[in-house]
């Protein structure tokens, strides 16, 4: 099993739970997290200027089965991209157990 978490622009998040629901991967968790990029120029936006400094992303957290890391990595890589800095990042991660809390089952099937 494989932890996906996927740092992605706020303005992508629906596009891109779309595309994980497409593929038969209905439940992941997110959040709201605020970061520091590398990139440090500020913008103009309709005359008023505004910091890069601190970007608002969400983070969405998945875990799969081996066989669906790279259908999901490679959903969420073309769902997301917009071709420009700031589209996010993508970390995958070993998960050594997990366990159903109803039933106490345990392993890869707890995923289905």
């Amino acid at each position: 099993m494989k932890k996906i978490e996927a740092v992605i622009r706020k303005s992508k998040f629906r596009v891109v739970k779309e595309a994980l629901h497409e593929v038969g991967l209905n439940f992941f968790s997110y959040w709201d997290v605020t970061g520091v990029g590398n990139e440090k120029e500020g913008h103009v936006y309709r005359g008023v200027s505004y910091s890069t400094e601190n970007i608002q992303r969400r983070c969405i957290s998945i875990v799969v089965n081996d066989d669906l890391v790279e259908t999901t990595v490679k959903t969420i890589l073309d769902s997301a991209s917009t071709g420009k800095v700031g589209d996010g990042k993508i970390f995958v991660t070993n998960i050594e157990e997990s366990y159903r809390i109803r039933t106490g089952d345990k392993g890869g099937e707890t995923l289905k």
